[in-house]
């Protein structure tokens, strides 16, 4: 096994003349399955393309990086990383981060600010008759018009900014490698336009296509002058996405003349092409010029971690896994997962411990619809909310056999799951008990997000009362095995819906359950979800209804602040807020040892 190649010198030590794709990646290069520069670019290797690397090259100076590879024979394929690069850099309250987890040493400044639009204007000014694709999450989740938290503005699909020839939204690798292929017979961007999974600019009349019916959408200028109108084109967008069988979708801009054209999901992908991915060559580790440089903190993480599966089907509001990834599960074999811990084990510094045997979500493996016919139908954004579907087979034996083999692994002392989990999927089986007694690290994550009736809601996640539910059950598995550890939760402050006193209920409901939590997550509106767009229009768009939304700065600061009532600072301060909304005082003594 080898790196692909990230230097004019490595291409030559290959005696390759040229190369065929060159992908540009926000990222550091990290040859894992993991990372989705590694995992399109080992596909396409696969395929038989000569493909090379060229990450985090530098947008400040001559542009000299864009070069050095030369000009590719097919195309460039563009991803601005495994992040957006505006979350990459920005918090909540849009500071700019000191660190950045996927670029050696943890170090910032690597990247540009919309790396995605970046590198493609350079490219195209470059190399103008070149082709350049672009996909990964960030030109994902901005393929039509939507809400940017950080100028607090609606931007146009990312495929206007950024000049590109396709984007290839989702998890890529069979879309990337159709059109390369084509591309390399001698077709033209515009004879592949009826590729699943793309978006593209008609410039002209959109032709009627044999595939797919269309939906168009309001138009970009009618969304800005109507944010009613943008909430109907997310709800429109969702209920499209969710669809086995979904319709083209077009959105016009009127002031450029031109229309934004998205195709349906690809749904021929399947196990066993997941399968074939985690087969491929990986190196998995970082490339070795970074090794002055320090450790990659992204890397560092999932090194020793599996993916079982992929897609998402809890429909959570303020989430981009289903838009990027799919509603529909897609499952790993248990061999090829098998396959892939004994390759870990076999690294010099494994000790035996796999960080995560998990997914999206991680107690998804093989679910399905009982009936599948019946969720080819469905439009429904969650499998999971209100209620769980009475189709969903939420079987966890298939997953409990796979924890089980894994276990008996002489080279595994333990297996942690360390993604989440979704505890609106269990029911009075074994699983939970399982977990808690073999695969919890010291501390189960769980989210609830918050307590309040009305915000849940909003966000589609399950009543509070399951979480303290699972809280007592985990306690009485603890105790009944002699087990020290942790739940903890995660909870979202100042989501569309949330007010000053549903986060102080919040915080006062915590404290009676004893938690002193160290961390609330501010709302972050991110492109294209529900809740985002919630956020920007002022409108629930599943029932386009007016709802509250805390935007400004100083009271979304407020909202978080009550959650950590117990520090010296916020003491008083805090108490007068429960005081106000006739709340109980948690009582710090309580929680000192």
């Amino acid at each position: 096994m080898a790196f692909l190649p990230t230097t004019k010198k490595e291409i030559e030590n290959l005696s390759w003349d040229s190369v065929d794709i060159i992908f540009v990646s926000g990222d550091a290069y990290i040859d894992h399955p993991s990372f989705g520069a590694a995992v399109i670019s080992r596909h396409l290797e696969a395929c038989g393309f000569k493909v090379a690397i060229l990450a985090q090259p530098n947008w400040k100076d001559d542009l000299r990086d864009f070069k050095k590879l030369g000009k590719p024979n097919i195309c460039f394929a563009v991803s601005s990383g495994s992040m957006d690069s505006m979350v990459n850099h920005y918090t909540a309250a849009k500071r700019k981060r000191t660190d950045d987890a996927y670029t050696a040493g943890g170090q910032s400044g690597f990247r540009p600010d919309r790396a995605t639009v970046v590198y493609s204007q350079i490219l195209k000014s470059i190399y103008p008759d070149v082709p350049v694709l672009i996909g990964g999450i960030e030109a994902s989740m901005r393929r039509l018009a939507h809400y940017d938290y950080w100028d607090d503005k609606l931007f146009p699909s990312i495929l206007l900014d950024s000049k590109a020839d396709l984007l290839i939204y989702g998890m890529g690798e069979k879309i990337c490698e159709k059109i390369c292929r084509g591309l390399f017979e001698g077709k033209s961007i515009e004879e592949l336009k009826d590729t699943p999974q793309i978006a593209y600019i008609e410039r002209g009349e959109v032709e009627k296509s044999r595939d797919y019916k269309d939906l168009y959408l309001h138009s970009f200028e009618d969304c800005l002058k109507d944010k009613r109108k943008q909430a109907e084109n997310i709800a429109l967008f969702e209920k499209n996405s969710n669809k086995f069988e979904g319709e083209r979708l077009v959105q016009v801009y009127e002031k450029e003349n031109l229309k934004v054209v998205v195709n349906p999901f690809d749904q021929t992908y399947c196990s066993e092409d997941l399968d074939n991915i985690y087969k491929l060559p990986f190196e998995r580790k970082p490339h070795p010029k970074y090794a002055k440089r320090g450790a990659i903190p992204a890397f560092d993480m999932i090194k020793y971690s599996v993916n079982i599966h992929r897609g998402c089907f809890g429909g959570c509001a303020f989430c981009t896994i289903a838009a990027h990834q799919g509603k529909r599960i897609i499952s790993r074999s248990e061999d090829s997962i098998m396959q892939e811990i004994k390759q870990i084990s076999q690294d010099k510094d494994f000790k035996g411990y796999l960080s995560d045997l998990g997914g999206p979500s991680a107690n998804m493996y093989l679910m399905r619809g009982k009936d599948e016919s019946l969720c080819k139908k469905c439009s429904r954004p969650s499998c999971l909310y209100p209620t769980l579907c009475k189709n969903m087979n939420n079987d966890h034996r298939p997953l409990l056999n796979l924890y089980k083999k894994v276990r008996a692994l002489p080279y595994i002392k333990k297996a942690f799951v360390g993604s989440g989990v979704r505890y609106d999927l269990f029911d009075r089986s074994e699983y939970f008990e399982t977990l808690v007694r073999y695969h919890v690290s010291g501390r189960l994550k769980v989210a609830p997000e918050h307590c309040s009736e009305s915000v849940l809601k909003a966000m589609r996640k399950m009543s509070f009362d399951q979480f303290i539910d699972i809280k007592k059950r985990f306690e009485i598995i603890n105790s009944n095995y002699g087990l020290k550890q942790q739940l903890i939760p995660y909870f979202i402050s100042s989501h569309p819906v949330c007010t000053l006193k549903d986060m102080a209920i919040l915080a006062s409901k915590t404290a009676e359950l004893g938690y002193k939590l160290e961390q609330v997550q501010d709302f972050t509106p991110t492109p294209m979800t529900i809740s985002t767009e919630m956020y920007y229009t002022g409108y629930d768009p599943m029932t386009l209804k007016r709802v509250f939304v805390e935007r400004n700065p100083e009271a979304k600061k407020i909202q978080n602040r009550v959650f950590f009532w117990y520090k010296p600072e916020n003491k008083i301060w805090a108490n007068n807020i429960f005081k106000k909304y006739n709340l109980p005082i948690p009582n710090v003594g309580k929680f000192r040892r």
